[in-house]
C-alpha cells in the first residue's frame, strides 16, 4: 500500500482553495475545523479564507512543548480536521498535534524549507536538542507560490538543500544495507533519488512558478518515500546527523535546508564521490545557499567538532561517519581539505 495525501494543490493563489477542499473531501462534515497559524505569515492567511465556524490556534514555535499542547486544544475541543498554516516548524508541530489528537490534517505550507511538508515526520525542539517523531501524514497538501515567493530566501527556497541531500542519504543507505545487512525498499530509494535529481538538474532563478513548483513536488515525493520506507531512511543519513548536531551545538545557525546541503555535500566528499560532489556544490552555489562552515557563520573546528558529535544524534544508524569511525584529529584534516576543495 501506498501512503500519499489525497489531495495535492501547488499554484499560485492556493490557499483559497483550503475551504472548499475540506468541504469537497468531506473531511470536516459537522463544521469543527481548527486552523493552527505560526507566528509569521500564517496570521494574515487566515483573513483570507471563508471558513464559517473555523477556530484559530495561534502555535508560537517549534517544540515538542507546543506541539503537546496544540494536541491537547484539539482534543478537547472535538475538532474533526486541522489545517496548519505557515513554515515548517509551524507544519511540524500541527501534524504531532493532529496526530496526538487522532483527528486528520491539511499542510498549508507557506516557504519550501524542508521535505516535513508531507512526510510522516514531525522535527521538533525540545529541552536536549531536536527530536525526530513518527506521525501521520498529512492528508492533503497545499502550496502557495506567492506565499513562498514572499517568504525569506533561507526559508522559501532553502528546501533545496534538503532536496538534494536525499542523494547522500540514498548513498548512506545503501552503504547499510552492504555492510551491516540493513534493508532497502526499492520503491522509497527511486522516489528519494528522483526528488533529489529533478532540483539537482533544474535549470532557471529559484523565485520562478516553474522552479518552486518542481522544488515542491520534489520535497513533497521524499516525504512520501519516507512514508513508503516506514522511516527517515531515505531523506536523512549523515547528512541530517550532521545536521542536528550543528542544531544541538550551535542553536540558531541556520535552517533546516541550509544545514542539510552543507552536511550532504560534506558527507558526498567523504565517500570520495568527486563529480557529484561538484553538482551538489554548483547546485548550492546557483542558488545561493551555503557549503562551507564560513558560509554558516562557523569556523571549521566548529564544524569539525559538529561531525564528531553527529552519530550521537542517531543512536544505531549506520552511514559514511559510522563507517569512517574517523577521531577528532582526522576529522579536523577532513574539514580543512573539504574547505580547500569547494570552489571560490
Amino acid at each position: 500500500m501506498l501512503a500519499a495525501p489525497m489531495f495535492i494543490d501547488v499554484r499560485p493563489g492556493a490557499v483559497a482553495r483550503l475551504g472548499p477542499l475540506l468541504a469537497d473531501l468531506q473531511i470536516a462534515r459537522q463544521g469543527r475545523v481548527a486552523i493552527a497559524v505560526g507566528p509569521a505569515q500564517g496570521a494574515s492567511i487566515t483573513g483570507e479564507l471563508c471558513i464559517e465556524g473555523a477556530e484559530v490556534l495561534k502555535v508560537p514555535d517549534g517544540s515538542l512543548d507546543s506541539a503537546v499542547a496544540l494536541g491537547q486544544r484539539l482534543r478537547a475541543g472535538r475538532f474533526e480536521v486541522v489545517a496548519g498554516i505557515g513554515g515548517g516548524k509551524t507544519v511540524d508541530v500541527t501534524k504531532f498535534a493532529a496526530h496526538m489528537a487522532g483527528i486528520p490534517m491539511v499542510a498549508v505550507t507557506t516557504s519550501l524549507g524542508h521535505d516535513g511538508i508531507a512526510s510522516p515526520v514531525s522535527t521538533l525542539r525540545h529541552e536536549s536538542g531536536t527530536g525526530s517523531y513518527g506521525v501521520v501524514m498529512p492528508v492533503a497538501v497545499i502550496v502557495d507560490l506567492d506565499r513562498v515567493r514572499s517568504a525569506p530566501a533561507s526559508l522559501s527556497t532553502a528546501g533545496i538543500g534538503d532536496a538534494i541531500s536525499d542523494l547522500s542519504a540514498v548513498a548512506d543507505w545503501e552503504l547499510a544495507a552492504a555492510d551491516v545487512g540493513e534493508r532497502i525498499d526499492g520503491l522509497a530509494v527511486a522516489m528519494a533519488r528522483s526528488a533529489a535529481l529533478v532540483v539537482l538538474h533544474q535549470p532557471g532563478h529559484a523565485r520562478t512558478d516553474e522552479f518552486l513548483t518542481v522544488l515542491a513536488e520534489s520535497l513533497i515525493l521524499s516525504g512520501m518515500a519516507m512514508a513508503v520506507a516506514g522511516s527517515s531512511l531515505p531523506a536523512s543519513g549523515g547528512d541530517h546527523e550532521i545536521m542536528h548536531a550543528v542544531n544541538q551545538l550551535f542553536p540558531g545557525t541556520a535552517s533546516h535546508g541550509e544545514l542539510a546541503g552543507v552536511g550532504a555535500l560534506f558527507c558526498t566528499h567523504l565517500r570520495g564521490n568527486a563529480d557529484q560532489a561538484e553538482l551538489i556544490s554548483a547546485c548550492l552555489h546557483r542558488h545561493g545557499l551555503p557549503r562551507t562552515p564560513e558560509d554558516l557563520g562557523l569556523s571549521n573546528a566548529d564544524f569539525a567538532k559538529a561531525v564528531a558529535y553527529a552519530p550521537e544524534t542517531r543512536p544505531g544508524r549506520y552511514t559514511i561517519l559510522e563507517r569512517l569511525a574517523l577521531s577528532e584529529p582526522e576529522i579536523a584534516d577532513r574539514v580543512e581539505n573539504y574547505v580547500k576543495d569547494v570552489p571560490g
